[in-house]
């Protein structure tokens, strides 16, 4: 058996979400930990002081419960947290508190499709727990220079969604995370930020020979900020198990952080095991009891989800399952779509620009639909003066980049209007007149039955007319003056 089929690829993963409060978890200390000076969101709360006391952000809650409806979880009517002991120079109490066997909720599931192919993952439980502070290292880490600590983001709710072992490949991980950024998005309880880290992944990794049921050792992965990190760390890791197994060696449970830069996986720590956290009940919070009237009441408040508003995109606009997927795989994406088309543009020209040049252009710079100067009155705009046959497609595409790169799109828009397409046949019989005159044997070639002859020919036109031809007149004129 070759060494590509010899292994199983098990995955399951551990996304941490913070949840979008205004406060923290356990205190009314403000969760702006990017823009406010270190340290300058704290109590002893959050700090862990001794005889301070915590107090349970129903909000927290609500958004967790809110999470795991939307992922077909169920919700038990029985909920409490708990004391998960570790030390570590960000956590400010030397424990986190969490939940362990009573979690908010428990078998869900999540569906998604990998090349035309549907999966199901499994979701064993979403549950809620406090961030942890952040270090800031100067210098390199292993100079020791000096490392300091910001308990801005400490306190933060930050809910869990563990995965069942049910992802099979790198793509499949990576598309089960792009599905889940956007349900988050969609029922407002996460912004999807996975640079800043406000949404992040853990993958467990292991291998084991096909056909056997018995799950192989576990290998943790950390440190991915991106779709394209989490492919690329568990492709990386496949690769290494499999060079391991396969010279004889052993794997060993442990946690090994991403090197985005080299492309690898480093070992940071031998794995924990639940045992090693000592949990135990939150002795300073009461157990909760979710009742079934408040569930129902946070069932009914869930917005359109993904898979739904996709199935509408496909038998509502006419659009293929493939370019639907595209669109919904985040809330502002659907939304600048829904947007543009209500503005009145056909929804396959709406779908086909911001698949195309769009997407291209902000996947280049790593930047959201939401933060692109050109919005949907400008997509709509610029749609409106092709269909129209003011401009070409070829001028619309070539002032795009500048309406993207602009500011302002507006005066890119103006300039537009105002190069005009040729249409006219006296205009055009000029630009036809010197196209043949400059290009002898390409006329000739085009006579002898060459087609290719013709394409040249139009695009020669396209470059005097500087663009501005309309290319189907000028193809017109050009065969009526060459026979």
């Amino acid at each position: 058996m070759a060494v590509a089929t010899r292994y199983e690829v098990v995955v399951g993963l551990e996304v941490h979400a913070q949840v979008l409060t205004q406060s923290k978890m356990f205190c009314g200390c403000s969760t702006d930990y990017l823009t406010t000076p270190p340290n300058a969101n704290t109590c002893p709360v959050c700090l862990g002081l001794p005889g301070s006391l915590p107090v349970i952000n129903r909000r927290a809650v609500e958004a967790t419960i809110r999470t795991a409806l939307a992922l077909n979880c169920e919700i038990p009517e029985f909920s409490k947290f708990d004391r998960k002991n570790y030390f570590y120079p960000d956590l400010p109490k030397g424990y986190q508190i969490s939940q362990y066997d009573l979690p908010f909720s428990r078998h869900g599931h999540l569906e998604f499709d990998v090349k035309g192919e549907m999966r199901r993952c499994g979701i064993t439980r979403v549950h809620l727990e406090e961030d942890t502070g952040k270090l800031v290292h100067e210098g390199a880490i292993d100079q020791a220079q000096a490392s300091l600590v910001n308990f801005n983001r400490a306190g933060v709710p930050l809910m869990e969604i563990v995965s069942e072992p049910d992802l099979r490949s790198a793509d499949e991980a990576r598309e089960y995370v792009m599905r889940l950024r956007a349900i988050l998005q969609y029922i407002g309880v996460n912004n999807g930020d996975m640079e800043s880290g406000q949404l992040r992944c853990d993958a467990n990794v292991s291998l084991r020979p096909v056909g056997a049921t018995e799950l192989g050792t576990k290998v943790e992965i950390k440190n991915m900020n991106s779709f394209r990190a989490i492919h690329r760390a568990i492709e990386y890791e496949i690769g290494r198990q499999t060079e391991v197994l396969e010279a004889g060696g052993r794997l060993i449970q442990e946690t090994r952080g991403w090197n985005d830069a080299r492309g690898l996986t480093v070992s940071q720590r031998t794995k924990e095991f639940a045992e090693d956290y000592r949990y135990f009940p939150e002795p300073d919070l009461p157990p909760l009891e979710v009742s079934r009237e408040w569930v129902a009441e946070i069932r009914s408040s869930l917005p359109e989800l993904p898979a739904a508003r996709r199935e509408r995109f496909v038998t509502g606009y006419g659009l293929t399952p493939y370019d639907a997927s595209l669109l919904t795989s985040s809330q502002p994406m659907a939304e600048f779509f829904e947007e543009t088309v209500r503005l009145g543009t056909p929804a396959k020209a709406a779908a086909n620009w911001m698949l195309g040049d769009f997407s291209r252009l902000l996947n280049a710079e790593h930047t959201e639909i939401e933060q692109a100067s050109v919005k949907p009155t400008h997509l709509q705009q610029l749609i409106a003066l092709v269909e129209s046959g003011v401009i070409s497609g070829k001028m619309a595409k070539q002032s795009f980049e500048a309406m993207y790169r602009a500011p302002d799109p507006g005066p890119a828009l103006a300039a537009l209007r105002g190069s005009t397409q040729i249409s006219g046949d006296a205009e055009l019989e000029g630009i036809v007149a010197q196209v043949i005159g400059e290009n002898a044997k390409s006329v000739a070639d085009f006579k002898a039955g060459k087609q290719q002859a013709l394409k040249f020919l139009i695009g020669q036109g396209m470059k005097i007319s500087k663009g501005r031809a309309n290319p189907q007149r000028l193809e017109a004129l050009l065969k009526e003056k060459i026979t």
